[in-house]
């Protein structure tokens, strides 16, 4: 039996419901099934085994995707402090310090099998581990995340050190009141605490609250860069060195480009 072919059955042999599933002959039918059994498992004790075959394909996966580095991404900062890029692709290959994801209250990932949100793609390429950290952390807690608070796990099997995972406010209607527009600076000043409280140097954030959280792509953008700024204004001390906003869709690309040729953080 090879490597996925065991993990997929150990993972159906753990919920009765998934038990007469046939597993695909191709491999990215088997990635795909691997994944999504992931996505829909609860925390709960897992063998060592499966945890050191998880790592191997994780790592795998990985190393097929490619590891981008902050020499990668880098460009010319002269003598500002910190540098400030713009990244466009998968946060999960990037090998900062840490890397942000946007998370709901519950911050235990997206429990949609093969979803495309970053919490989503996060976990997945975390591995296991990651959900159970979390599941820890919000027992120790007993209630739910705040939106615009920010917890700091392991980052498992990604590239990146460790994960920042902050709640945005979610906009039904598209047009975020001024409590909101608060709430989504609240996570970046977290995260930004969190990552000065654990002496980290390098930080690249995702666009919190966009996409499936409604929040106005451009707002959201002009209220990261400006209360970044506004935070290392008055921490002219801090740890953090190098800033990444990571982008994934082009309009986001194109908001950021135009933002940073303004403000220089």
């Amino acid at each position: 039996m090879n490597r996925l072919d065991y993990l997929i059955e150990y993972l159906l042999k753990e919920d009765p419901q998934y038990s007469e599933m046939e597993i695909p002959s191709d491999l990215q039918g088997k990635r795909d099934l691997f994944r999504a059994l992931r996505n829909v498992r609860w925390p709960k004790p897992i063998s060592d085994e499966f945890l050191r075959f998880q790592d191997e394909e994780l790592q795998e996966q990985l190393k097929e995707k490619g590891v981008v580095t902050l020499t990668n991404i880098r460009r010319s900062c002269k003598d500002a402090r910190p540098c400030v890029s713009i990244w466009q692709g998968d946060i999960t290959r990037l090998k900062v310090d840490v890397i942000v994801n946007a998370a709901n209250s519950q911050m235990l990932g997206c429990f949609h099998p093969l979803h495309k949100c970053i919490d989503n793609a996060i976990h997945s390429a975390a591995g296991v581990q990651l959900r159970e950290e979390c599941h820890r952390l919000m027992l120790q807690q007993g209630h739910e995340e705040p939106t615009g608070h920010a917890k700091i796990t392991k980052a498992y099997n990604l590239p990146c050190k460790y994960v920042i995972h902050t709640v945005g406010p979610i906009i039904p209607n598209g047009i975020p009141t001024e409590f909101q527009k608060e709430q989504l600076a609240s996570c970046y000043r977290s995260i930004m605490a969190c990552a000065e409280e654990n002496r980290l140097e390098s930080i690249a954030f995702c666009c919190i609250s966009t996409g499936e959280f409604r929040f106005p792509n451009q707002l959201a953008a002009e209220i990261a860069v400006q209360t970044i700024k506004d935070y290392l204004t008055t921490h002219y001390d801090s740890s953090i060195k190098q800033l990444v906003f990571n982008v994934f869709k082009d309009v986001d690309k194109q908001i950021y480009e135009g933002l940073l040729k303004i403000e220089r953080v």
